[in-house]
């Protein structure tokens, strides 16, 4: 078995999981099944994903959507491993928030993945930051706001016009392990361009269809999310955790914080010890 699943919350009718994944190129994927709605927020690592909805690539920022009844399979050929928080809701539970979401007219996932999506980002960073520091009663809450924001995107969400074919899948891969491992440090298009053997302009285009997103953004969301989580989880000063994410300028972080969280960085940190 190379996934191990730990549950971190659970109440009537939803359950939280930590689930990490060991698989590596070559391991020889295994059909599953959902067993009730899976909204899954990739937080480290790559993998493909493969159900009846279609096929995405999924990297640290996307959430994996899953029906009840469907089979799926995920697959490492592109890189080793990857750790998900996997929220699961019954149908009881979804039909309760599909009814109070304005925008969603139906029960269930037409896609297979969102794409790291500013509205989802602050949700996140905050599901991520109870794991870490073991928070297991923010779970309650986290899990209904995850639901309902996840269920509005999901219904403004456009199905991409053609599945990326495997080799894009594993340039753009590439590309974000090696984001992952060196975000703090400036990376340009052409360093990643280089680093998949593609030019920098066709680079850009398969990155943005898989990614959902360019690499820039992509980089600098991962910043911004590895410093929301410190802000929750740490003790460490702004500046600190502004610098060691990959920030240069104190300003530039604040407002850039703000624009992607909604709140400045005191504010956010602010909420690990008050009441919302």
């Amino acid at each position: 078995m190379t996934t191990a699943q730990k549950t971190l919350a659970s109440g009537h009718d939803w359950q939280v999981s930590d689930v990490v994944c060991t698989a590596v190129a070559g391991d020889k994927p295994f059909e599953e099944e959902h067993r009730s709605f899976c909204v899954a927020a990739v937080t480290r690592g790559t993998f493909r994903y493969r159900t009846r909805q279609g096929t995405a690539m999924l990297a640290p920022g996307a959430v994996l959507l899953g029906n009840p009844g469907a089979c799926y399979e995920c697959g490492h050929e592109h890189g080793a491993g990857d750790r998900c928080l996997s929220f699961h809701f019954t149908p009881a539970y979804m039909e309760r928030v599909v009814a109070d979401v304005p925008d969603a007219k139906r029960l269930g996932f037409a896609d297979p993945r969102l794409p790291p999506l500013p509205a989802l980002t602050p949700l996140l960073a905050e599901a991520e930051a109870a794991r870490e520091t073991g928070d297991s009663d923010a779970f309650e809450e986290l899990g209904l706001r995850i639901a309902g924001a996840v269920t509005a995107a999901a219904a403004g969400s456009v199905a991409a016009t053609r599945t990326p074919s495997r080799r894009d899948q594993k340039r753009v891969a590439e590309a974000v392990r090696l984001i992952e491992l060196n975000a703090e440090r400036p990376l340009s298009l052409n360093e990643l361009a280089d680093s998949t053997a593609t030019s920098p302009f066709h680079f850009l285009r398969i990155f943005r269809h898989v990614a959902g997103m360019t690499p820039y953004q992509f980089l600098l969301r991962t910043r911004l999310h590895r410093a929301a989580v410190r802000l929750r989880s740490s003790d460490a000063t702004i500046s600190t955790i502004a610098f060691d994410a990959g920030f240069n300028d104190l300003s530039a972080f604040n407002r850039r914080f703000r624009r992607e969280m909604g709140e400045a960085p005191g504010a956010y940190r602010v909420r690990r010890t008050r009441g919302r």
